[in-house]
């Protein structure tokens, strides 16, 4: 009887936790935008790794600096989630500087008057409600010109911004300027009316609020049946309207949802930070915070995780900026390697996913 051989067994490659290939992807991009940063600083005549030292040490390991980082993530952590909003179905939200704008000029005009007539937490509140409230309607005319119209909200979008930030700048000069200021501002909010300190640092109760707003709205797509029609109605238009979702209707609510987060964030940074809006202020922070969302794969816990970082990085980088020489637009740089590299990424990812 002939002895038969049996075929040798190949070992199976080992599978990769679910989370893995997402994690290297929003990583990889990361450090391809440092390393780019740093051949850029080397050919400044800057050493890269006493830079990129000297960012984290004053941005992250010294107190006030890591203090500054997490009140400086606070607008652009609700700003994330108003994009997380909008991307998720599948729409543009890139006027989101322009409702950011005009809610904060919203609660520059209305809370110091309000603090003046009622105790200070209802007028904050009202005054955050307002700053929604405008940036909802400000997002309102791109919604309906892409639900009825189907005009892309990209374009409309970025003239409503470009709009709001010349209009919040003539409202203040003509209209809303405080008497009592040589500068074009609103009137001052007097810092002990402004959202309270958590006890022992200079944070402000803002982040506990922008903490709130990430997590829910996350909450609110991954696990309701209203994030659910949102969902898809970003995969698949045209599947949203054969299933019977009133896709126009929710293309109106979902940007107007994104507009008044918006306008909310910029709510927030007033009766937080600023205390004051003035006409010239522009932080033009909804740029820098798409490739945040996109890098986080529009996951409100990775959101706050990438959020955190950017701070560290612009409240370092603000410092390095002073102490070193090197530009303080230079986080911006890194901020266009981030796209870049990001964007690659995404053609590698597609590219592979095609050839399987």
């Amino acid at each position: 009887m002939s002895e038969m051989t049996e075929a040798p067994r190949v070992a199976a490659a080992p599978r990769l936790p679910g989370w893995a290939k997402p994690l290297a992807f929003a990583l990889l991009p990361v450090l391809a935008a440092l390393l780019a940063g740093a051949l850029v600083l080397w050919a400044l005549g800057s050493d890269p790794l006493n830079y990129y030292t000297y960012v984290v040490e004053r941005g992250l390991l010294r107190t006030r600096g890591l203090q500054a980082s997490i009140v400086h993530m606070i607008p652009l952590l609700i700003l994330g989630t108003a994009l997380i909003v909008s991307f998720r179905a599948g729409l543009w939200n890139l006027g989101i500087d322009g409702q950011y704008i005009l809610g904060t000029l919203t609660a520059g005009v209305v809370a110091p008057k309000l603090v003046a007539v009622m105790p200070v937490v209802p007028a904050l509140f009202l005054a955050m409600l307002a700053g929604a409230a405008v940036g909802a309607l400000w997002a309102l005319p791109p919604a309906l010109l892409r639900a009825k119209h189907g005009i892309n909200e990209v374009i409309s979008g970025l003239m409503m911004s470009f709009m709001a930030t010349s209009l919040a700048a003539a409202i203040i000069k003509l209209w809303a300027k405080d008497p009592a200021s040589l500068e074009p501002q609103t009137s001052t909010i007097p810092v002990e009316q402004r959202l309270p300190l958590l006890p022992g640092t200079d944070i402000n109760l803002g982040i506990v609020i922008a903490l709130v707003v990430t997590i829910a709205a996350h909450l609110a797509i991954s696990r309701t049946s209203a994030g659910l029609k949102l969902r898809i109605l970003g995969l698949n238009p045209a599947a949203a309207t054969h299933a019977g979702l009133p896709a126009p209707r929710m293309i109106v609510l979902v940007l107007c949802l994104s507009g008044a987060i918006g306008g909310f964030a910029g709510a927030v940074e007033l009766t937080g930070v600023l205390g004051k809006m003035q006409a010239s202020w522009n932080p033009a922070y909804g740029f820098a915070v798409v490739p945040l969302v996109f890098l986080a794969r529009m996951n409100g816990w990775a959101m706050i995780a990438f959020v955190f970082a950017f701070s560290v990085l612009s409240i370092g980088g603000a410092s390095a900026a002073v102490r070193l020489g090197v530009p303080q637009s230079f986080t911006m740089v890194l901020v266009g390697f981030l796209l870049l590299f990001l964007a690659l990424a995404e053609w590698i990812d597609q590219t592979r996913r095609e050839q399987a």
